[in-house]
């Protein structure tokens, strides 16, 4: 199950970084392409139209940093002031370190479940009644986005479900500190050689050290004579 929601994190986070990358380079092409004045291209570029492009770029970075920050927990890399915990004893740095995460698992879980009841009542229980063929009854239907007419509490809910997956990360990352003592830590320093065959690793280490070893090797030719 973890490794699966790690799968579906991280090419979630890519596919929206891509997708929302193609949206802004197209929208801008057309905008300046629709300026030129060349026969048949101009009215073909002003003919299709791109006012969705910024509303739907602003939806995918939303949920693009709400599930990036669940992969930070994960992943270590968000900013944190440790000078000074660091610089505790052990048992109080244990205990900081607790402390800190359990108030990570409270804020995401508190934010997470105001999410979800806002998402809830912002339509989504009619969208949920409709398709199970439930009478909806006085339950609002809910507003839609200006642009794209999406159902905004489909947006919204990119707070609900990051916010409950950045718990669960939070949780994740107590329950290994317990067994452990060690914290997710992202090494910046570190390149990752996963997939690669060693014997090529050391072959390509020996090629780069040859020349250097060959040109140590060869004497001086030169010289005062």
């Amino acid at each position: 199950m973890s490794k699966f929601l790690d799968f579906l994190e991280e090419w979630l986070i890519t596919l929206l970084m891509g997708g929302a990358t193609l949206v802004i380079f197209f929208s801008v092409i057309h905008r300046y392409a629709s300026g030129f004045k060349i026969p048949y291209v101009q009215d073909f570029m002003v003919s299709l139209h791109f006012s969705w492009a910024q509303e739907l770029c602003i939806i995918m970075f939303v949920w693009m940093a709400k599930f990036g920050a669940a992969y930070g927990v994960r992943a270590g890399v968000h900013v944190g002031v440790d000078v000074l915990v660091n610089r505790l004893p052990t048992e109080w740095r244990k205990t900081t370190v607790i402390i800190s995460v359990l108030c990570g698992i409270v804020f995401t879980a508190i934010i997470g479940s105001l999410g979800l009841k806002f998402v809830w009542e912002n339509g989504m229980h009619y969208a949920i009644f409709t398709a199970l063929g439930m009478a909806t009854g006085d339950l609002p239907q809910g507003p839609t986005t200006p642009d794209l007419d999406w159902p905004t509490w489909a947006v919204y809910s990119a707070v609900p479900l990051g916010s409950y997956l950045m718990c669960f990360r939070f949780v994740q990352v107590l329950w290994t500190f317990l067994k452990t003592g060690d914290l997710p830590h992202h090494d910046h320093a570190h390149v990752d050689i996963d997939g690669i065959d060693e014997d090529d690793v050391n072959e390509l280490a020996n090629r780069t050290a040859t020349p250097a070893l060959n040109h140590a090797a060869t004497p001086a030719t030169g010289g005062a004579k």
